[in-house]
């Protein structure tokens, strides 16, 4: 006969206080996150719960939750047991909002549907060809070494041939190999930025979402969009003048999917040009157009340097070969290159080389053209799905191309209340307020990574939902005369 179910959790909870994974001061799950990972009611959950405060290895916090109090050794009466989680708050860089923290977690977990999810679905990932393409690469593999500091120069070289096409003139010097767009970003704020600069940036912003610029000491101001894309106009410099930067993803927007402009364009980089205001220009989206071309990036019409332009092979082909690429001029490319071999020593040797012959072969092209084919079927399915299923609580616009659809709830809808509600029916959302910290009226939907009868199922429970708040709602409204 198997061991009670409580006891079970004890178990659980004890084997990690004593190996060290849950330190004293570590929160544990939640009586909710219990009973869902052991499938039993919350009373069960209580049960064990209360053993182990009678034990005294935890013990309940009033709006906290549950917290490890001591470990075996401190109850044998070892005075020192070191608490790493008072060193939490000392360290430099800000942890990321606990809703971020929660999404982070279960975006691989194969049990909730993936609503909002930023990545290809694997049915898209070209598996075969990869196979071929690391199987040729691996007979030109000398004994690896460290790359240069700008990385790899034939992915680079690669990489300048790419943006010629996009009609962007950058010679192999001026491009730096980093692991991904993040890292780029996290490069920027180390090595360019000083304190107290502000960053301007669109609102709402995928940047709000980290926290890389606030914990090197900078402040975040969101500048309204309108039809035609960021509306530079809301921009006021009076006091940021020499110590402010803008933003900007321009091109399939996260999260709202907004596409700017070719007029906006000029005019942003006029704009920016008079008021010798930086430009940070975030593309990694421009490849997945749907419909037809985007127009041309920021970075073809700088003719001073302004901009310093990112890249990536995550959302196109694979988010693990870790290979993206910043754009700059040589000296600024140079610095960043520095601060690099500091962090990392450079980006994986065999991921460059992959990368390199992608590019370089054809096969990017090619692979890109089935990408957008699925899209579009993607975004079709999605979009005729909301509109049977979400047109009463909701709005939105159909993006001409990316992953996302940004659908603004009614003013009765909270998406915060959305999020539990729906994460309690194992459905993943990326609420509104992780854009934008004042927002709670729009959820990010993606068509790009679950497959499509989850995304109808998703949408049909986030339906339901909606319709018992609306039931709800008038249940308690007065009646009317």
């Amino acid at each position: 006969m198997g061991k009670a179910k409580y006891l079970q959790i004890v178990d659980f909870i004890k084997e990690r206080i004593s190996n060290g994974e849950w330190t004293i001061g570590s929160l544990i799950p939640s009586q909710r996150e219990l009973a869902r990972i052991f499938r039993v009611n919350r009373s069960t959950v209580i049960t064990a719960l209360d053993e182990l405060m009678a034990e005294g290895l935890i013990e309940a916090k009033a709006g906290s939750g549950t917290m490890v109090t001591n470990n075996t050794w401190t109850l044998m009466g070892n005075d020192f047991s070191p608490n790493w989680n008072e060193n939490i708050a000392f360290g430099i860089h800000k942890a990321s909002m606990a809703t971020v923290q929660k999404i982070n977690e279960l975006e691989s977990n194969s049990d909730f549907i993936q609503l909002s999810k930023g990545e290809l679905s694997p049915d898209i990932f070209p598996l075969e060809s990869m196979k071929k393409v690391v199987k040729k690469v691996s007979g030109q593999i000398t004994p690896f070494g460290y790359e240069e500091p700008k990385g790899n120069l034939k992915l680079r070289q690669a990489i300048s041939d790419y943006l010629q096409k996009r009609g962007i003139d950058a010679s192999p010097a001026s491009i730096l190999v980093v692991s991904g767009a993040l890292q780029g970003l996290q490069l920027i704020s180390l090595g360019l930025l000083q304190r107290r600069t502000t960053v301007f940036l669109e609102k709402p912003s995928y940047l709000n979402s980290l926290s890389i610029f606030q914990s090197a000491g900078m402040e975040l101001k969101g500048v309204q969009l309108d039809e035609e894309g960021l509306d530079f106009n809301r921009i006021s410099l009076s006091n940021e003048k020499g110590r402010s930067v803008l933003y900007t993803n321009p091109t399939f927007h996260n999260p709202t999917g907004k596409l700017m402009t070719e007029s906006r364009r000029m005019e942003l980089i006029e704009f920016c040009r008079e008021n010798q205001l930086p430009i940070i220009e975030d593309d990694v989206y421009r490849d997945l157009w749907i419909d037809s071309s985007p127009p041309s990036p920021l970075k073809s019409m700088d003719r001073y340097g302004n901009v310093l332009y990112i890249g990536s092979l995550s959302k196109t082909l694979s988010p693990g070969l870790r290979i993206g690429w910043l754009l700059g001029p040589e000296s600024v490319i140079s610095r960043l290159a520095d601060l690099k071999m500091q962090s990392d020593y450079g980006s994986s040797t065999l991921s460059q080389y992959v990368a390199a012959e992608w590019l370089a072969s054809g096969l990017y092209e090619e692979h890109l053209e089935n990408v957008r084919k699925q899209l579009k079927i993607r975004r079709q399915t999605v979009l005729e799905t909301l509109n049977k299923y979400l047109k009463n609580y909701a709005d939105w616009e159909t993006p001409k191309g990316g992953f996302f659809i940004w659908v603004k709830m009614k003013p009765e809808h909270k998406t915060a209340r959305l999020f539990e509600k729906a994460y309690a029916q194992g459905i993943l959302l990326n609420p509104s307020k992780i854009y934008e910290n004042s927002a709670d009226q729009a959820i990010r939907i993606s068509y790009a990574n679950a497959p499509l009868e989850k995304l109808k199922e998703g949408i049909i429970q986030l339906s339901i939902i909606l319709k018992g708040e609306s039931v709800k709602a008038l249940g308690d409204s007065p009646p009317v005369d």
